[in-house]
């Protein structure tokens, strides 16, 4: 990614609203329990603003992983033994079927008991508030609507759709806030911006695609070579041996037949392909990140 590309890219992601939106979260955590953080369980790290530790503070807190169909089943259970050693609570969740969904309120729960122990005691038998925070894209909407049974919060398939808060009941003890996604200034690491490309958070006309699908083969060639390989029925040695990612998506799209006029290759058509079959997880379950060893003393 050159400088212009990367630079185009720090512009396009984090538009002026999203400083009213970060002063606006945190004034909502008075109002809130807890907070539930969504993120892409294919890219843990990236799909996390790193601010959001700091915004957050003390906050009780649960992590959702979403999209864990797509991911790797083992990386998965690394990503959830790492946030339990850092004492975070996570589970995996899907929310295109509505799998893992159903844990969501009792984990809440089981985070909030001494609260809802001192309010029964109390007499009061408050609902309890849950802030859903997250990126855009990651499905806050789509898990909203899943918790509440129909379609209070709009969804689509494109970065940054919601754009106000709104309270959603989901039941007469839980009651959820929606916040547009948090984003941050700029970039500093170039792989949290490719990762985000690669799975749809980024709108793909910031970024050249053929330029990105080649990065992202490349990678993937590296990470899981037999999936991508055998997905594309490519020789693994040969493919290896190509000297760059373009050369790895010109050898897809002969392999497919994307040819144009001249025998030419469709280097646009190949490229849409393997970003929209990653995303999809026709490649294989892929998880591009893996948690951090823990530092030893």
């Amino acid at each position: 990614m050159d400088e212009q590309q990367r630079e185009k890219l720090n512009l396009q992601w984090y538009p002026g609203h999203m400083t009213k939106t970060r002063r606006q979260m945190e004034a909502d955590l008075k109002l809130v329990d807890m907070v539930a953080e969504i993120v892409d369980a294919r890219i843990p790290r990236s799909s996390r603003n790193p601010a959001i530790d700091e915004i957050l503070g003390g906050k009780p807190r649960l992590i959702l992983l979403n999209k864990a169909d797509l991911s790797d089943p083992a990386a998965n259970a690394r990503w959830c033994d790492h946030y339990q050693k850092s004492g975070i609570s996570a589970i995996l969740i899907e929310c295109t079927t509505g799998r893992g969904i159903g844990d969501f309120v009792g984990r809440s729960k089981q985070l909030l008991r001494e609260k809802i122990e001192r309010d029964r005691n109390r007499g009061m038998n408050k609902a309890i508030r849950i802030m859903i925070v997250g990126i855009p894209n990651v499905g806050k909407s789509s898990f909203i609507n899943r918790m509440a049974r129909d379609k209070k919060a709009k969804v689509e398939d494109r970065p940054g759709v919601t754009r106000g808060k709104q309270w959603i009941k989901v039941s007469d003890s839980v009651d959820l806030l929606d916040t547009p996604g948090i984003l941050w200034p700029k970039f500093e690491d170039e792989q949290t911006a490719l990762n985000l490309a690669f799975t749809g958070a980024i709108k793909d006309d910031i970024i050249d695609t053929v330029t990105l699908s080649g990065i992202l083969a490349k990678h993937l060639l590296e990470i899981a070579g037999d999936a991508f390989c055998t997905r594309y029925k490519l020789d693994e040695q040969h493919a290896r041996a190509l000297a760059n990612g373009l050369e790895l998506v010109e050898l897809i799209g002969r392999k497919r037949g994307f040819l144009i006029s001249g025998g030419e290759i469709d280097c646009e058509r190949t490229a849409a392909m393997i970003l929209d079959e990653f995303r999809a997880g026709k490649i294989g379950r892929i998880t591009l990140e893996q948690p951090e060893e823990p530092k030893r003393g």
